[in-house]
């Protein structure tokens, strides 16, 4: 039997991230999700779906996320029941998340980050040169990078210099 969930959706609030006695974290959210498909109106609807995530990765993830923040997860759907306070019965649908991923850059997520941390900490300070190598090379500032023909191969031992590739038939594995 297969009971799998695998959702792309928007977070509608901040996880609301708790701990039980025994000190499990466990994160609880909504997951806005599309229909494939649009109303009479010609708009597109969504569903509200229940999510639960447990330990570290509850942890992860609501330090990661915030609302608004368009995040994919697998995981299960699960069912219980309790009964509440007026001893009425309540049943529960949600899906539990085993794994997620974060489908938007960090950039986009600058807005959540600069409310709670207090600023950009990206911002350059004092009079420092920038390192605009994306890849973090700290013996280049981004120059050797810009696929311009620099004649130091050491840089790029893959930079076109000008010169044709001499490769025979007998060169190639195939």
């Amino acid at each position: 039997m297969i009971n799998r969930a695998v959702l792309t959706g928007r977070l509608t609030r901040d996880v609301d991230l708790r701990y039980t006695p025994s000190g499990a974290a466990v994160g609880n959210f909504t997951l806005a999700v599309d229909r494939q498909f649009t109303n009479q109106n010609n708009e597109r609807e969504a569903d509200f779906i229940n999510c639960v995530i447990w330990r570290k990765s509850a942890e992860n993830f609501a330090n990661f996320t915030h609302k608004g923040a368009l995040v994919g997860i697998d995981g299960r759907i699960q069912t219980r029941n309790y009964e509440n306070q007026q001893g009425q019965r309540v049943y529960v649908t949600e899906v539990v998340v085993e794994n997620f991923a974060l489908l938007e850059p960090r950039s986009a997520n600058n807005n959540a980050g600069n409310a709670n941390n207090g600023g950009n900490h990206n911002a350059p300070t004092g009079n420092a040169p920038q390192n605009t190598n994306p890849f973090g090379d700290p013996n280049t500032n981004g120059a050797a990078n810009n696929n311009q023909n620099t004649g130091n191969n050491q840089a790029d031992p893959f930079a076109n210099n000008g010169d044709s590739i001499d490769i025979s038939d007998d060169d190639l594995p195939f």
